[in-house]
């Protein structure tokens, strides 16, 4: 353990989202990053480089296990790794902070749940939209209870990437990534959306590849869902959507109707009056996927160290990550199978 109250961590994997991490990881006071790992050793010795800060570089996962000054593994490689990454780490006692998804499919997503709740071990995702102002002054009024019963539900993610985001070898593949627009970016907002209006019952989706992308997974999809507190409602996935734009989520309730759009939150009371909160944020949903501030990151970080601290779950737990993967088969399978699908619970 670091000096202090803080924790050590390592930094596994220097893909695109790497930069990000590393100024999540700096600017967060309980967290000291003191090493790096990538898939190939050089990729990690020119991280470390670039980072301008004393990193460890490991050769291997094997040797971050074996390191008792490790507490916490962040791990920022793609899906397919994710298991062979996750259980050793964990049998050797590191807490795991895990970019997003959890697995490629939802039994994978639940294997890892399963490997650190043996373990004992902490697992965090890094859904950081979970951590703005305006999605965590929703939840507060979701909380309350005076909104009333909830209605309808409008997800949308109308994000734009470029045909060259998807030549990067791998990327969009099921065999690497898991699928497409839903589990790589909608995710997000998904997770989001069911954390404030309930896990889904029912789906009936589509899903597709537009003529704007040579990719093997879908990069739209479209789904009815049926809550199952009773609401219905749709969601509308895209990274086709030319230029993009911000995700939206609308919840409808008997007394008002929030919509987070772009990090505000606006509630519109039936009664007539109208609040704001939050403040507009990039997102990362045009044709620079990366265009965001590293301080969600930097949330999910602090709240994650405050989290084994205090000896509760984190505010993203693998667990609670859970209800977005079994939603994201469900719309699968009933785009494959066409007809209305079950969700698991």
């Amino acid at each position: 353990m670091a000096k202090g109250t803080g924790f050590n961590a390592v930094l596994i994997g220097t893909g695109m989202v790497a930069r990000t991490h590393l100024g999540a990881l700096q600017d967060a006071p309980q967290v000291t990053l003191t090493g790096v790992a990538a898939r190939h050793e050089d990729s990690a010795r020119a991280f470390a480089e670039a980072a301008d800060m004393p990193l460890h570089v490991y050769p291997d996962i094997a040797s971050i296990a074996a390191d008792d000054a490790v507490d916490i593994a962040v791990i920022a490689t793609p899906p397919n790794a994710r298991l062979d990454i996750v259980e050793p780490l964990a049998r050797a006692g590191k807490h795991i902070l895990l970019e997003k998804p959890v697995g490629r499919t939802a039994e994978e997503a639940e294997a890892v749940v399963k490997v650190c709740e043996e373990a004992g071990v902490a697992l965090g995702i890094f859904f950081q939209h979970r951590m703005r102002a305006a999605s965590l002054k929703a939840a507060e009024l979701v909380a309350t209870g005076d909104l009333g019963a909830l209605g309808l539900v409008e997800i949308t993610v109308p994000w734009w990437r470029e045909q060259g985001y998807y030549d990067e070898p791998g990327r969009g593949t099921y065999a690497r990534d898991g699928g497409g627009v839903m589990i790589s970016q909608a995710i997000h907002t998904i997770d989001l959306a069911l954390s404030l209006a309930g896990p889904v019952s029912q789906v009936q989706a589509m899903t597709a590849t537009t003529r704007f992308h040579d990719m093997e997974s879908e990069d739209f999809a479209t789904a009815g869902l049926k809550f199952a507190n009773g609401a219905v409602g749709s969601m509308v996935a895209s990274t086709a959507s030319y230029p993009g734009t911000a995700e939206t989520i609308a919840l409808h309730y008997e007394r008002a109707s929030l919509t987070l759009n772009s990090g505000t939150l606006a509630v519109r009371w039936r009664d007539g009056r109208e609040e704001t909160f939050g403040a507009t944020g990039g997102t990362g949903g045009g044709a620079d996927p990366m265009a965001f501030t590293h301080e969600w990151h930097q949330s999910i970080v602090e709240d994650f160290a405050d989290a084994l601290v205090q000896g509760r779950p984190p505010a993203a737990s693998g667990r609670a990550a859970l209800p977005a993967h079994r939603l994201i088969d469900a719309i699968a399978r009933s785009a494959a199978e066409g007809h209305i699908t079950e969700v698991p619970q």
